[in-house]
């Protein structure tokens, strides 16, 4: 399996994020003041216990929620002054989501579930179709086109979900406790599979509480309490 796509790697500058959230009469620092600069094409993974700010970041990263202070600039653009409706268009072509829970639509087939980020985004019948046939090639799941994910196993129904997280061709994929769900040996080949899209140029960001899985990043970033208390590609860290 060789996966292909043909983006254009992101680079990823966050500046000053901050995340609020109100519980009562009180406030929660969900991110404290964060600056991280990816480059294009980097390979990262976002350590650290639960509550620390990795979900946060990974949904603001992905254009799912909005920091209340800073700047992010995505491939050069500050995307946190864009409209919902502009940010869903940038999450549509330039981000890739791959989730620990899959994420597919029940009533779907494989193949449908790969399609449906370009039937969203208006990609005409007949690109989608050569499209969808290529992902089914490339993830080893041309026999399983028309089974809905309770006919799949989990590394089959993993595999749907990068296909579909790669078929609009991202610049980066943001994957979510990718393994979680996962045998080790499952889990291993899905990590080559999304190793595979970083050293063709796409950016990866692994969220994970696995040390295994994030020594396998070139670069950690462990979060604690909301802010970035380790950075392995900081002389300091």
């Amino acid at each position: 399996m060789t996966p292909a796509t043909k983006a254009t790697p992101a680079q990823i500058e966050l500046a000053g994020i901050e995340r609020v959230f109100k519980l009562g009469d009180s406030e929660v620092y969900a991110l404290r003041h964060l600056d991280v600069a990816i480059a294009a094409g980097e390979y990262v993974a976002v350590m650290g216990p639960s509550g620390s700010g990795k979900s946060t970041l990974l949904n603001l990263l992905g254009l799912l929620d909005r920091p209340d202070e800073g700047i992010y600039r995505l491939e050069g653009r500050d995307v946190t002054t864009l409209s919902a409706e502009e940010q869903a268009r940038v999450r549509s072509e330039r981000i890739g989501f791959v989730f620990q829970s899959f994420h597919l639509v029940p009533r779907l087939t494989a193949a449908e579930n790969i399609a449906l980020p370009m039937t969203l985004a208006g990609i005409v019948p007949q690109e989608r179709t050569v499209r969808v046939r290529q992902a089914l090639k490339d993830y080893g799941l041309e026999g399983r086109a028309d089974h809905r994910p309770d006919q799949l196993s989990g590394g089959q129904r993993q595999r749907v979900a990068i296909a579909r997280a790669t078929v609009m061709q991202p610049a980066v994929i943001l994957a979510d406790e990718p393994t979680g769900n996962l045998d080790r040996a499952t889990g291993e080949e899905v990590m080559r599979l999304l190793e595979e899209l970083n050293g063709r140029g796409v950016t990866l960001i692994v969220v994970t509480h696995d040390p295994h899985l994030g020594s396998r990043a070139r670069r950690q970033l462990l979060m604690e309490d909301g802010g970035l208390a380790k950075d392995s590609a900081s002389p300091k860290g």
